[in-house]
């Protein structure tokens, strides 16, 4: 099965063979309490199985082509973005959490393509992450094949359906992010992040 139209969900793979997606609307007519919602088509559900298929789809060939793995561009790509964030804000930023944030920011610095600086002289530094170079010329060569690897994607949609798509994600984004809802992004494991 073409790995873009499983990605964009324009097939449904159920072992030997693809079924059409289902057509109708559970969102719809959704009352307040979800009566008749299925997990399957809970919006985190949905989410989170769309991310894992773009990140193993798209994400993970350009990455592989640098010998990267999917974590270490996320972070490469944040701190590219930032050229520098404090430990505490690249975890937040990168939606992942601080274990694996340390040890894939120790691996990059292992390459020489990123740089860690304790600041502070209490027991408790701050720990400020830096790119190098190095690792601004690597960004610089993964992301012409990253922006192509999400375009193929995207325009799988339809002009009003990518524009229907980004609005109701910021929206949704936007109102998860609020005082009282806590932060959507916040130590999770599974977000997306710059450039992925």
């Amino acid at each position: 099965m073409d790995p873009m139209k499983r990605a964009a969900g324009t097939t449904t793979d159920t072992g030997d063979k693809a079924v059409p997606p289902k057509t109708d609307c559970p969102w719809a007519q959704l009352d307040e309490q979800g009566n008749g919602l299925d997990v399957d088509d809970f919006l985190t559900t949905m989410l989170s199985q769309l991310v894992n298929a773009l990140r193993r789809t798209v994400t993970l060939p350009y990455a592989e082509q640098f010998a990267l793995t999917v974590p270490e561009w996320r972070l490469l790509a944040l701190l590219a973005h930032a050229r520098q964030l404090p430990f505490a804000e690249l975890v937040l930023q990168s939606t992942s959490d601080k274990a694996l944030v340390s040890r894939t920011l120790r691996l990059l610095e292992g390459r020489g393509l990123v740089k860690l600086d304790a600041e502070g002289n209490t027991p408790r530094k701050k720990l400020i992450c830096s790119i190098t170079p190095e690792g601004l010329a690597l960004h610089e060569q993964v992301m012409p094949l990253a922006r192509k690897g999400q375009a193929e994607v995207i325009r799988l949609l339809e002009p009003e359906e990518r524009r229907a798509m980004y609005q109701a994600l910021r929206k949704l984004h936007g109102l998860c992010v609020t005082p009282g809802r806590g932060d959507a992004g916040g130590g999770g494991g599974g977000g997306g992040g710059w450039g992925e």
